[in-house]
């Protein structure tokens, strides 16, 4: 038996006991990182640094940023404001929170940070309303992860140099991805995400006991701490919007002068702690270990299904199928729908490494145009929100909202449906292949 079967079984038998659920998600994670090594599937160092993955940093310390900036007056004060315009509606505070996660989104180039700024301050608003933030929490987080970078602004400007950078590398230049044609090709989708997370979303969503850190509690509350003395108080807001201003700007900034994404927020989450906002055991407190734990399990599995070639073997079936489909949305459907699902189980990078030149390869074969179709394999890659293993976004989602893998799961169905037809139709419409 091959390692490719072997990954594929471990793969298979990982996603049945997330579904099962008799075992906990993070004990599968970590049995399945185990067998992935001890089969040959992963090199044991690679497998070590997923544990120190710059995006686990990240969610661990936004935690720690989120529970300080809870502990302050600040979130109670912006959930007092957002109640009192809302006026006991929660379509109009999901309005306000949506249309801000999807701005955020255009900047920040991680929907795990956009989430992580905005969790929190949902979460307050949720407990003034007396309404469980498992009903609004994976709104939010797909309106960041669904719409990221749609937008020529901030990250959003970099898209079309990426993939004329694909093109270049793959000698098919007489094609050209201008600045707008990303916006062009994604715009509906993100239209589609806004109005299905404000309106509809909410009601299909699990009414779930979340305590008010966001974890599942069983119907456990938090007891109530005094008031933080009045430097500390400041240091909460100053912290917080100190790492949300050198988050959105950081891709702006030279490197000299401003520290990569992760040391940004584990240099606010050490800032909570040495300011007083939070205690040493209340930052613990405040970290998910077993979301982290299944995080890094998600990565592994990622990791050996591209170092098993599993991505390349189907990437190269479905160039070989598009040579032989004449019907232009058949090919769209077949490139967006493929990528999109095997996101979910690797990251998404790696995907589109794999399918963006072989997407490529195959309009050169057919003499068609690739723009719209690899930016409909960028999408497809981008949009992952059905599993934990499809963006480090998603751990932190399920912990804020207490969701299981089959809450997530039912809940992605209906705009996984919605997003992909919106693509697929929309995309080889105004960017068709002939």
């Amino acid at each position: 038996m091959n390692v490719l079967v072997i990954c594929l079984i471990i793969c298979l038998l990982t996603v049945i006991s997330y579904v099962w659920g008799k075992i906990s998600m993070a004990t599968t994670a970590m049995i399945s990182l185990a067998a992935f090594v001890l089969t040959g599937c992963l090199d044991p160092n690679e497998a070590l640094l997923n544990f120190g993955n710059s995006n686990g940093i990240m969610i661990m310390s936004m935690f720690v940023v989120a529970a300080g900036l809870q502990r302050t007056q600040f979130i109670k004060m912006i959930s007092r404001s957002v109640n009192k315009i809302a006026n006991g509606s929660i379509t109009k505070v999901m309005f306000g929170y949506v249309i801000i996660s999807i701005i955020l989104s255009q900047f920040i180039q991680s929907p795990l940070i956009v989430f992580g700024i905005m969790s929190p301050m949902l979460i307050e608003t949720c407990k003034d309303m007396n309404i469980s933030p498992s009903k609004v929490m994976f709104p939010l987080g797909i309106s960041a992860v669904a719409t990221c970078s749609t937008l020529p602004l901030g990250s959003g400007a970099t898209v079309a140099a990426e993939l004329n950078g694909y093109l270049q590398a793959n000698d098919y230049t007489q094609f050209v991805v201008s600045l707008t044609d990303p916006m062009k090709a994604r715009l509906p989708v993100l239209i589609v995400c806004a109005v299905y997370c404000i309106f509809f979303a909410v009601k299909v969503a699990p009414d779930l006991v979340v305590n008010n850190a966001g974890a599942a509690a069983g119907g456990r509350k938090l007891e109530e701490r005094p008031a933080l003395n009045p430097f500390s108080e400041k240091a909460g807001y100053i912290i917080f919007i100190l790492t949300t201003l050198g988050l959105i700007f950081q891709q702006n900034i030279p490197r000299s002068i401003i520290a990569p994404t992760w040391l940004i927020c584990f240099i606010g989450a050490l800032l909570m702690v040495l300011c007083g906002v939070l205690s040493g055991r209340e930052a613990c407190g405040a970290m998910n270990i077993p979301m982290y734990l299944l995080f890094v399990g998600s990565m592994a599995m990622g990791s050996a299904l591209a170092a098993s070639g599993a991505g390349a073997v189907v990437g190269d079936f479905l160039a070989n199928m598009a040579t032989s489909i004449g019907n232009p949305y058949l090919i769209g459907t077949v490139f967006f729908i493929v990528p999109f699902l095997l996101t979910q189980v690797m990251q998404n990078r790696a995907v589109m490494l794999i399918f963006i030149p072989i997407t490529i390869q195959a309009c050169k074969s057919l003499g068609a145009n690739p723009i719209g179709l690899i930016i409909l394999v960028q999408a497809a890659c981008l949009t992952a929100f059905m599993t934990p293993m499809g963006t480090p976004a998603v751990p932190l989602i399920m912990a804020t909202g207490g969701y299981d893998i089959k809450s997530i799961l039912k809940q992605s169905m209906i705009p996984a449906i919605l997003f992909s037809i919106v693509s697929i139709f929309w995309v080889m419409t105004v960017m068709p292949l002939f």
